[in-house]
């Protein structure tokens, strides 16, 4: 009876999501046929680009480029779309990694997001056992290799049914560095580069495949700074004033605050600087703090205590402080008629299938990391509830502020690994995470095909997220000028 109940959920769910307008279902029913050969045509340009997308992201694999520094990566990705006829803006909302590729005229004006950063500090060699290709480098943990790869090789399956007349309108592949540090979609979105946009599309490396229907947190990242003064440790302390006294206050009090915070809110945070010697009274201390929640009016209560306890800290140790905003980042306005488009398309590519080695690859990765052996699961998820975020953050959620935005994940690691780990960048630089790729892919151009086809679909969309979207400005949560990592 469970079961039953559980299905019937999934199944009114999907039958409501393009916001309970059986006009749109009809809609899909009737295109499917219509676009049938075009769709074929998708696919095979997908297959036909498969060694070239391949050969990208492994470039940008064993490049590793961390946030801000992607000048390789994104080199690869330009030199592709030129090489498709795209035309490349670079330097985009002076970044110097970020860039937009057009091709076509007219409306619809369909994006597609494109990341490519890397983490530090967790390089890998393609093998299912923890040993660094790079000692002390960085790894793809999260597939961002992958991302912009197969985000491009879709914007260009997409230019060629323009070109040939099947399909009227404007691509736009936009290159989006520093997700995984500074979030660097929010100064694009600051510029108005997502404003001409009528639909914008996206996906995520995973460990499943499905459509998006899920939002993520919203978070705000800051660091503080304690200034005190020096002393010797043993022979006059009382002169000095000690800056990691007030770091240690600082973080103490952020952990009594846990007890009182909601259950989906978070708190992180990492030291980044904390004395030199330890005979001397140490006169600087710098952490790097981040708090999510599930609403940036969430993260805000949770940042004005934290202020206040940074504040409290100093007073306490007689030292001055001093605070400065990074970033922070909103969460995603889902898109249910969006995701129940790209279901379709998903439904019709069906299922990713593996190998018998690359299934052993996957449980000797999750043998390795004390997980379940239970393999890689390539089999699509029906359109799911969306329920209240309790993943990440992701500054796709700026940018679905202020333009809809269609989502999905595909299978590119093995089943509940560890994520932003070695264990994700043993799967992205090979056929796990080249197949995953790939299918993203084309389930991405499928559905721009549908919207460029249908303006009832794309008016659709864009109608779900009026109804959704909140009734107060949007402000981006930056400071003035480009973003740094200082």
């Amino acid at each position: 009876m469970k079961n039953f109940a559980c299905a019937f959920l999934i199944f009114f769910v999907s039958f409501f999501a393009f916001g309970q307008n059986q006009e749109i279902s009809k809609i899909i029913s009737l295109r499917k046929k219509n676009l049938k050969p075009i769709k074929d045509q998708i696919i095979t340009s997908i297959e036909d680009q498969k060694n070239n997308l391949i050969t990208i992201s492994d470039g940008i694999w064993e490049a590793a480029e961390t946030s801000l520094e992607e000048f390789k990566s994104s080199k690869l990705l330009i030199d592709y779309a030129r090489a498709n006829g795209f035309e490349v803006t670079e330097n985009v909302a002076d970044i110097s990694t970020a860039f937009m590729a057009t091709y076509g005229s007219g409306k619809p004006v369909i994006g597609i997001l494109g990341e490519f950063d890397a983490n530090a500090g967790i390089s890998q060699k393609r093998q299912p056992t923890k040993e660094a290709r790079v000692k002390g480098g960085a790894g793809h943990g999260c597939g961002h290799n992958l991302f912009g790869t197969a985000s491009l090789g879709a914007a260009v399956a997409i230019k060629e049914q323009i070109e040939k007349g099947n399909l009227k309108g404007t691509v736009i592949f936009y290159g989006t560095p520093a997700e995984e540090t500074i979030f660097a979609k929010v100064w694009m979105v600051r510029e108005g580069v997502f404003d001409k946009l009528d639909v914008c599309m996206d996906w995520h490396p995973g460990d499943t495949t499905e459509s998006g229907t899920q939002p993520s947190k919203a978070l705000v990242d800051f660091r503080v700074s304690f200034n005190g003064s020096s002393s010797h440790a043993s022979s006059d302390p009382w002169n000095g004033r000690s800056s990691v006294d007030a770091m240690e206050l600082y973080t103490t009090g952020l952990n009594y605050y846990r007890e009182h915070i909601l259950p989906t809110s978070r708190i992180h945070y990492q030291f980044e600087a904390a004395g030199d010697v330890v005979n001397v009274v140490p006169d600087y201390a710098k952490i790097w703090t981040r708090l999510r929640g599930n609403s940036v009016e969430h993260v805000n209560v949770l940042y004005d205590r934290a202020l206040d306890i940074a504040k409290a800290a100093a007073m306490m140790t007689g030292t001055t402080y001093n605070t400065k905003l990074i970033s922070g980042i909103y969460e995603i306005l889902v898109n249910r008629t969006g995701a129940a488009i790209m279901q379709n398309n998903i439904e019709t590519l069906g299922d990713i299938s593996y190998t018998e080695e690359e299934v052993s690859y996957a449980n000797t990765i999750l043998n390795e990391t004390g997980k379940p052996q239970i393999g890689l699961d390539g089999k699509y998820k029906p359109l799911m509830p969306t329920l209240p975020a309790t993943g990440g953050s992701t500054d796709v959620g700026d940018v679905s502020q202020v333009v809809p935005v269609i989502r999905m994940s595909a299978t590119v690691a093995a089943k509940d690994g560890p994520w932003h780990s070695w264990a994700v960048v043993a799967c992205t630089g090979m056929s796990i995470g080249h197949k995953g790729m790939i299918y993203a892919a084309k389930a991405l151009s499928m559905t721009m095909a549908d919207l460029f086809k249908e303006p009832k679909l794309v008016e659709a969309v864009k109608e779900d997220y009026r109804k959704n979207k909140s009734p107060k400005k949007y402000v981006p949560r930056i400071e003035p000028g480009p973003p740094t990592l200082e």
